[in-house]
Order: C-alpha cells, then structure tokens, then sequence
C-alpha cells in the first residue's frame, strides 16, 4: 500500500474513513504511474464534482479499486473517447441487488449461462459500472441500471451492452451497441469499455495495477 507522501497536497480527500483513504492514495498513484509510461509529466489527478478524476488535457482514462485491488487505464490515443474499467470480488452479489441492477431479460440470460467460477450477477454489475464509467466523461449525466442492456458472451470473454434508446440523449453517440471485456479468476472481476471515436488509429495505451 501506498504512503500518504504519493499524493499531492491538492488531491484533498474530505472526511471518508481510512480504508477509503488508502484506496483513494492507491488509485490515484496507479494513475500516475500510468501517465508517467505514456511520458505525460508528474501532476495532481484532481476530482470533479461527482467525484470522476479530472484527467489531463489530451488523456482518456479511468480508476477502479476494490479490497484488495486496484488499477488505472490511461490513453492518449485521439480516437478514443473514454475509457471505464471496474473491478469487483467474484462472489455473488448481495440479496435483492441483482434486481435493482437488471431487466428480467438480463435475469434470465444469466441463468443460462454455463457454470463456472465467475458469479455472473457481479459480472454483469461491475460490465454496467464501466459502462458508466466510460458514459459520464463525454455526456456529464446520469446513466441509470436500467437504462444499459448487457450481454454477456462467454466464449469471448466479451460483453455487448445497449444503451436504452429512451435515455434523452442517447441519440447523440455514433452508436449505441458498444462491446466491452473481461476478465475473472477465483477472486477478481476485471471489466473494461472503451468508446471509440470514428475514425481509429495506433497511439500508446497504458495500464497499471
């Protein structure tokens, strides 16, 4: 774990408990890390108001941690829009959740799903939380649980996931069908969602855990 010393004096991080604390001094040095491979010079990762990391100018990137983990992803590739990543214990998630996260739809395509050491419901939980994740930056609203259908594909270890067309600004995205990864073992839940502006090109991405 990371000393207090890492962080810059203006990474303020309010009243939240020590364990928050060393989440926060954690995720914001696995940032730092990250910029500093992509040659982006040492400097404070602020907060913005609903609490998102202010990334420097040019920099798409996202922050996730969990007991025990945590990771940044940071690119400075201009076809990229955003990034959301999302890690999570692979243990099912708490009784009632799974219905407040997803359509009956999303229910039942998981029952279907092959048995296996990843818990499913969590998967789909932590797929919908970068899909946010990477949402937020560009539109600056809320996404809501219910507003993202996901798909989890199995073979692939990719997701589909399809924001509601009822969302009022979802007709400003290119497209609203984007496919995301992921990635499990018999502790972790990694999830990731890059949005893609339209034309693509090859420029460095950086990733630190």
């Amino acid at each position: 774990l990371f000393p207090y010393t890492t962080l810059f004096r203006s990474e303020a991080l309010g009243q939240t408990v020590y364990s928050r604390h060393i989440e926060f001094a954690s995720g914001r040095t696995c940032a730092r890390s990250a910029l500093e491979a992509l040659g982006v010079p040492t400097q404070p990762i602020l907060r913005g108001l609903s609490r998102e990391p202010i990334w420097p100018i040019g920099i798409a990137g996202s922050i996730t941690h969990c007991a025990g983990y945590c990771a940044a992803a940071v690119t400075s590739n201009h076809s990229i829009k955003s990034i959301g990543i999302d890690a999570e214990p692979n243990e099912p998630l708490p009784d009632r959740v799974l219905r407040e996260i997803a359509t009956e739809y999303e229910i039942r395509s998981l029952g279907v799903l092959p048995s296996a050491l990843t818990c499913w419901d969590r998967l789909l939980f932590s797929a919908k939380e970068s899909v946010y994740k990477a949402w937020y930056p560009i539109m600056r609203c809320w996404l809501g649980f219910e507003e993202v259908y996901v798909t989890i594909d199995t073979i692939t270890k990719t997701y589909q996931a399809q924001i509601g067309l009822n969302h009022p600004r979802a007709q400003e995205f290119d497209s609203l069908l984007w496919y995301g990864r992921y990635t499990s073992d018999t502790s972790l839940i990694i999830t990731s969602m890059v949005i893609y502006r339209k034309v693509l090109t090859q420029t460095p991405f950086s990733v630190s855990v």
